[in-house]
């Protein structure tokens, strides 16, 4: 588990309830804490305070979630956990285009929302320790030092949670890994009942780099495709 004593985490939500005990629950597990309730003073926060993880509410005055996780991840990648009052499919989608890495539903758990936000330390900390390898395959380049993607030449701009999904279907091209074991090691979870997730990040990872890139195994799993 990551250090909480060395991390920071800002939480964005207009409800002071809600604020103020999601923000005490990570306090009482070490974390240092900063809040913001609308979406100008969010990124000023983010842009100031430079957080290692964003707890952020999609329904903000000023402007929307939406638009602080474009502007935060413009500035420097950083985990961003989305908060949504709906289960909306495309609003989930539009938040992980934006760079967020995982997503809760309100009502949550405070439980279960301090559990994710270990668990995307823990991701954004086994990027961070990748070694020094690149990964070339046919106009796919995975640049492990400066966490950086292209295809095709261009550039492509993933979040840490993408990243380390890419990365893990990279590293056995062709071979089709199920949806609970791309849980269990990518995101860490034991519970199968979060496959959903892994659809959602699937589908953003085709939305940047190419839908021909990955495949789908129906009732399976997923495969990186690539020439032989």
């Amino acid at each position: 588990m990551a250090d909480p004593q060395q991390r920071r985490v800002l939480v964005v939500d207009d409800e002071p309830t809600i604020a103020q005990s999601v923000a005490a629950r990570l306090r009482a597990e070490g974390f240092e804490v900063e809040i913001a309730a609308d979406g100008p003073s969010a990124v000023a926060a983010a842009s100031a305070r430079r957080p290692d993880l964003v707890v952020l509410d999609v329904m903000l005055p000023g402007f929307d979630g939406l638009e602080v996780c474009r502007r935060i991840q413009a500035e420097r990648p950083v985990p961003v956990l989305m908060l949504t009052a709906r289960d909306d499919e495309t609003d989930l989608l539009v938040g992980l285009a934006v760079g967020a890495d995982d997503y809760l539903t309100k009502p949550f758990s405070i439980r279960e929302l301090a559990a994710r936000v270990h668990a995307l330390l823990r991701r954004a900390g086994r990027s961070e320790q990748l070694d020094g390898r690149r990964i070339v395959l046919a106009d796919l380049e995975i640049d492990m030092i400066e966490r950086r993607v292209h295809r095709a030449g261009d550039e492509v701009h993933l979040t840490p949670t993408e990243f380390q999904l890419l990365v893990h279907l990279a590293g056995r091209p062709r071979a089709v890994l199920p949806r609970e074991r791309l849980l269990a090691e990518v995101w860490g979870w034991g519970e199968a009942a979060g496959t959903r997730t892994v659809d959602s990040h699937v589908k953003a990872l085709r939305r940047k780099l190419g839908a021909d890139l990955i495949r789908t195994v129906h009732g399976v799993g997923y495969a990186l495709e690539v020439p032989r």
